[in-house]
């Protein structure tokens, strides 16, 4: 049940993210030239798009919950990507944005992503790292000293310890 919730919300949020609200924003004369070093923003596309399903499933699978606020986990996920930086959903949305910006050689998206970067900032100081600190406690604040917010901690062995 956890995935088919997990599949509905990813279907919602994340795609509204960085796929209905960029195609509102762009016009229908900017698709890229053949041959263009713009195809080279499918890379950090395809790459969002893989860690934000990875994400997903840990999420359903290891959280025994949801990435949504009103269904969140009900264990603290620390494995997989999580192992590297504490917020790799945000870090796979923000890949797939500026991937966007680069393969629509886009300045609107660009601005788009840079607001939506500032947007999860504030959402994450200001929600969700209170709301994880009270409800996971001190597992939680060793797992922040381990793991770093938004730069992936890439090490031997992985982060959080």
């Amino acid at each position: 049940m956890n995935l088919l919730k997990t599949l509905i919300f990813m279907a919602i949020a994340p795609a509204t993210v960085t796929i209905y609200l960029p195609y509102a924003l762009l016009s229908s004369s900017r698709a890229p030239q053949p041959g263009s070093l713009r195809y080279l923003g499918l890379l950090p596309i395809l790459a969002g798009a893989v860690a934000e399903c990875w994400c997903a499933w840990d999420f359903a699978v290891t959280g025994r919950g949801t990435p949504a606020p009103f269904d969140p986990p009900k264990e603290l996920v620390a494995r997989g990507l999580y192992r590297h930086v504490r917020n790799p959903m945000y870090v796979a949305v923000m890949s797939i944005l500026a991937g966007e910006a680069l393969f629509f050689a886009s300045r609107t998206l660009a601005v788009y992503a840079l607001i939506v970067f500032v947007c999860f900032n504030l959402f994450v100081l200001l929600y969700e790292e209170p709301t994880l600190r009270r409800k996971f406690g001190e597992s939680y604040e060793r797992y922040c000293r381990a793991v770093p917010r938004w730069l992936p901690l890439l090490k031997a062995g992985g982060g959080a310890r």
